[in-house]
């Protein structure tokens, strides 16, 4: 990311630009629920989350208990609003922001506080609201806090009404432009509830580090902060356990007692020894477990947990980086923190997923650009066994936009970074802090002043920045590189050996390398010529379009690791990222420097990573092979392996040596079929292929999993794929698919990897990009069946099923009668479909497209229905409504055809018979038909039927008779009221009410003097 102040001077520079295997990942004691907590505070507090109104623009006096706010959305936290919104042009948050709009909003949450919390000392923390965040308790001003990525608490105590209403409201002010990249809007990162005694360990109070590591014996030194916020003195004593990853005790240290006098704290110093320790490392993050019990008057007052792990690291001017003695290079990524179409909004599966596709490739650390990671970050860094450059700032006195952080850094700048550290600072992946990127106007002082911060609260650590390397021909920057334990260098590698040169003593890093920007699927040609921009607002995936300041990847990567001292690189970028969409502008909104694009879809350049970073024996091959005739392809090959062969239709067209190199590449005259490359290493002999495809004929979805937690936050990532006849992908295709679901789960994203899109990734469809999207589906906390439907006009549609346990039991619905007049939009479930004032009154169910579908669930059919009946408009061609019984492709009972009606509120009825149709069941009432909107519906019902069990019998035994008459009678003079389907049976004239008219019909129709009631039967 770079300023466009010196674009110009780097023009001249881009002179010198140089023309997934499945892993197993520890995890931690089942005894210790990890996942998505607080480990940063001691796995103390509840999740605070729930339940919480949202207000989009400014109001007055919204910190007032009494303020009402029935009217505003409920949400559930984390929270991105910006992400909702429509792509603007002319956004203040501009092409950085990613076009999407920030501003004020407001949050509230009402809650009572129960009685036995009296006593008790109760906190509110925030992982990171973003930004300018006011928080009050029952109109009581807490606090505020600028940088949307700082974590902080505030004690509610003093404010709360024990045993009653509470009212907790934050004000958040996101005064773009105030970022290079996409921030997102809202209190985006979790909340905690932490309810302790008044003698307890301080908020991020333990700190653990290993002076001494080896394989033998390993001592952890754990510093432990205790308040005593009680009203008298208490005798405190420590008890620490540090537990292995089974949950077993390894060591434990009881402290000697120390007497706090009330109003203030003790720092309590143990070393713990283990003998023979597991070491954590990238191939085995072992993790232990360290707690600590708070002990007042012989009772546990508090217990503090963290996670640690035992490792050594050493970092040498001239050999570079070790860790546990073993010399490695730090393969690594930047990342920013959005998750693509979730936004900034925070999601432990999606960061997990995005982690373990980098730890697939073979990466072994992280860079947090450029800003301060959601916590769960790093707990998934130690799991996973990625390092961490956790980083804290993108500028300091001087800004970069008009309203960033530089306003706030002189008074914040202290408070903001310890808080940083003391929070991140027990997790073993950490291996360095990074205190600015690429800081303008930077000087010596506030360098040498943030270092002696970090120091302050963790001396055990190396503190770095970012560089841009040409200015390290600075002497001001010179001399701050002399102040820090490391120098990271921002792109131009020719720079390197110049400041070996000068300063031997330098420890050097590529701090940011690369810049390469990418398309996925998209080729340009001729691949030894950097093409930037066209008019398709696109890059290519051969790794020639390189911006101004960059290189290649394989030139990047040539560049460090020919050089020992240089001890790894972080290529910027990971992922995609919404906003700054290099090189491009409206209507390209994210970036293109990614490795893999938004939708964690790996681009061609993932595998060249992969051939370099991991040692599982692999090839892949690009480009596709759906081409025209007379054109001859530039194929490549990237492979880890010894030979790569290349055959055409079983054909070789040679067998070449990877060496050192990046890639092989073959010129090959285009011919449709399929292209194989067989790689070589030793004994082992790997494959890729691409096959040409034909025209797009089906939708197939991938699942990553089928079967996922019950908890209203687990995500299922649903890769979308057009294909031909045979299952081919094809790769040109950008079909727009249509989601639907049913079951306890919602579509919370839509993507297809595209920079220059900008369709809303909060919707029900998605175009496809180079043959695919994504739908991202979310739990909901009821267990039970998610059936997901993907359609597309023309092309035979697909389903997955995933499973949801571990939640609550799915309610009952109470059956409603399929005989009245059901209103089309009191449905239980849709995909996606919208509601209109309808003329006839209410509303309709409109907009309706081919694949859509509407759920009502436990439709009770009685003894049988004969006919279905809509109420429709059409000022199409209509289309059909088949009615499916109990799933989206459950029998079908009927097929209803609508005909045009000559416009969307011109009204008619749609009539079908049906079959097999008797009971409670499930009505899933699926449109089909052309493309564009089919029609609107109003209403339906359905006329009983006259099987066997029919109108008349009252009491269900297959027959009608005296009994019959007797009961209805005995209903009518209110001395038995019939119910249910008996109800139902009844109302043998159905005009919707049991009379005499009934009971006269009845006894005509037993005396044989009619045959049917049919005749009788209200319209």
């Amino acid at each position: 990311m770079k300023k466009r102040a010196i674009l110009s001077m780097l023009l001249v520079l881009s002179l010198i630009f140089v023309s997934i295997p499945e892993l197993q990942y520890p995890v931690m004691a089942a005894s210790i629920e990890l996942k998505g907590t607080d480990i940063y505070n001691g796995l103390r507090g509840q999740s605070f989350n729930e339940g919480w109104k949202f207000n989009k623009g400014d109001v007055s006096n919204g910190q007032s208990v009494n303020y009402n706010d029935s009217n505003w959305s409920d949400v559930t936290l984390p929270h991105d609003w910006s992400i909702f919104n429509s792509f603007n042009q002319w956004s203040p948050a501009g092409d950085g922001g990613g076009y999407l709009d920030g501003g004020i909003g407001w949050y509230r949450k009402t809650f009572t506080v129960p009685s036995n919390y009296s006593g008790k000392k109760v906190f509110i923390g925030f992982d990171g609201a973003y930004m300018n965040s006011q928080v009050w308790i029952n109109g009581n001003f807490l606090g505020s806090r600028p940088y949307g990525y700082s974590s902080f608490e505030y004690d509610l105590t003093p404010y709360l009404n024990i045993g009653g209403k509470n009212v907790i409201a934050v004000k958040i002010n996101n005064n773009q432009p105030n970022s290079r990249w996409y921030s997102g809007s809202g209190i985006y990162r979790n909340v905690w509830l932490t309810v302790l005694d008044p003698v307890h360990v301080d908020y991020c109070g333990m700190f653990i580090t290993t002076p001494k590591v080896s394989r033998d014996s390993a001592t952890a030194n754990v510093s432990t902060k205790v308040l005593n916020q009680s009203n008298s003195a208490k005798a405190v004593s420590l008890k620490t356990t540090i537990m292995d990853a089974s949950g077993n005790q390894v060591a434990s240290d009881i402290s000697s007692t120390v007497n706090i006098s009330a109003g203030s704290d003790n720092i309590f110093n143990q070393n713990i020894t283990v003998s023979n320790p597991h070491l954590w490392a990238p191939d085995s993050p072992y993790l232990y477990m360290v707690q600590t019990e708070v002990i007042v008057d012989g009772k546990v007052a508090d217990t503090y947990r963290s996670t640690m792990g035992f490792r050594y690291f050493n970092f040498n001017s001239t050999t570079g980086f070790s860790l546990n003695g073993v010399n490695m290079k730090m393969k690594g990524v930047c990342l920013h923190h959005d998750l693509g179409a979730l936004g900034a909004a925070v999601n432990y599966r999606a960061i997990e997923r995005q982690l373990q596709i980098m730890k697939e490739m073979g990466c072994n650390a992280i860079r947090t650009s450029h800003n301060p990671p959601d916590p769960q970050v790093l707990e998934i860094c130690d799991r996973l066994g990625l390092m961490v450059m956790d980083e804290a700032f993108d500028c300091w006195e001087t800004g970069k936009t008009a309203n960033d952080y530089h306003l706030y850094f002189k008074d914040w700048a202290k408070r903001d970074l310890q808080d940083f550290v003391k929070r991140d600072r027990n997790h073993p992946s950490v291996i360095m802090w990074s205190i600015g990127n690429e800081i303008p106007e930077a000087t010596v002082e506030t360098a040498t002043k943030l270092k002696n911060w970090v120091k302050e609260v963790d001396p055990t650590r190396p503190v770095t920045w970012g560089c841009f390397a040409i200015n390290m021909g600075d002497e001001t920057y010179k001399r701050i590189a002399s102040v820090l334990d490391l120098v990271g260098y921002n792109y131009f590698p020719f720079m390197y050996d110049q400041g070996r040169k000068e300063h031997p003593e330098w420890i050097m890093f590529g701090s940011e390398t690369s810049s390469a920007v990418r398309s996925r699927g998209v080729y340009k040609t001729p691949t030894n010529q950097n093409i930037l921009t066209d008019k398709d607002n696109q890059c290519s995936s051969y790794d020639n379009s390189v911006v101004a300041w960059g290189n290649s990847a394989e030139s990047s990567y040539y560049e460090i690791n020919r050089r020992s001292y240089m001890f790894g690189e972080f290529v910027w970028t990971g992922f995609d990222y919404i906003g700054e969409p290099t090189p491009y502008k409206w209507p390209s909104k994210s970036s293109y420097f990614g490795i893999v694009d938004t939708c964690g879809f790996p681009k061609d350049i993932y595998y060249f990573y992969q051939s370099k970073w991991s040692d599982k024996p692999m090839v892949h091959i690009l480009p596709h092979w759906n081409w025209s005739n007379g054109t001859t392809v530039e194929v490549w090959a990237y492979s880890n392996c010894d030979t790569v062969e290349l055959f055409l239709n079983g054909t070789s067209l040679g067998v070449k040596s990877m060496g050192n190199n990046g890639h092989v590449s073959w010129n090959v005259p285009w011919t449709p079929g399929t292209l194989r490359a067989k790689a070589v290493k030793g004994g082992t002999v790997v494959y890729d292929e691409v096959t040409t495809a034909g025209n797009p004929a089906k939708v197939r979805l991938k699942p990553d999993r089928t079967t996922i937690a019950a908890d209203g936050k687990d995500l299922v990532f649903i890769e979308t794929d057009i294909v031909d006849n045979n299952g081919v992908l094809v790769p040109t295709a950008s079909n727009t698919v249509n989601f639907s679901i049913s079951g306890p789960g919602v579509i919370v994203g839509v993507d297809n990897g595209n920079p220059a899109s900008v369709e809303p990734y909060k919707a029900n469809s998605r175009q496809a990009f180079s043959g695919k999207c994504l739908v991202i589906v979310q739990a909901t906390k009821t267990n039970g069946t998610i059936i997901v439907t993907a359609n597309s006009n023309g092309l035979e549609s697909d389903r997955v099923i995933i499973e949801t346990t571990g939640g609550e039991p799915e309610p009952t619905p109470v059956p409603r009668s399929a005989f009245t007049q059901i209103e089309a939009e009191s449905y239980d479930i849709q995909s996606g479909i919208q509601t209109e004032e309808c003329s006839e009154g209410g509303e309709d169910v409109g907009y309706i497209e081919n694949g859509d579908f509407v759920v009502y669930k436990a439709i009770d059919f009685g003894n049988g229905a004969a006919s279905f009946k809509a109420r429709v408009a059409s000022a199409t061609n209509g289309g059909n409504i088949e009615l499916r019984l109990d799933s989206i492709d459950g029998p079908i009972v009927g097929t209803c055809p609508v005909t045009s009606t000559g416009g969307w509120q011109e009204w008619a009825d749609a009539t079908c018979e049906v079959s097999d149709l008797k009971g409670v069941h499930d009505l899933y009432l699926k449109f089909t038909g052309g493309s564009g909107y089919l029609f609107n519906i109003n209403w339906f019902t359905f006329v009983e039927g006259n099987n066997g069990v029919h109108l008349g019998d009252l009491n269900d035994d297959g027959k009608v008779n005296s009994t019959d008459l007797q009961l209805m009678k005995m209903h009518v003079l209110r001395q038995k009221q019939l119910t249910g389907t008996s109800l139902l049976n009844a109302d043998v004239n159905r005009d919707g009410k049991v009379d005499s008219t009934d009971v006269a019909l009845l006894k005509r129709y037993i005396l044989r003097q009619i045959s049917s009631f049919d005749d009788y039967a209200k319209s």
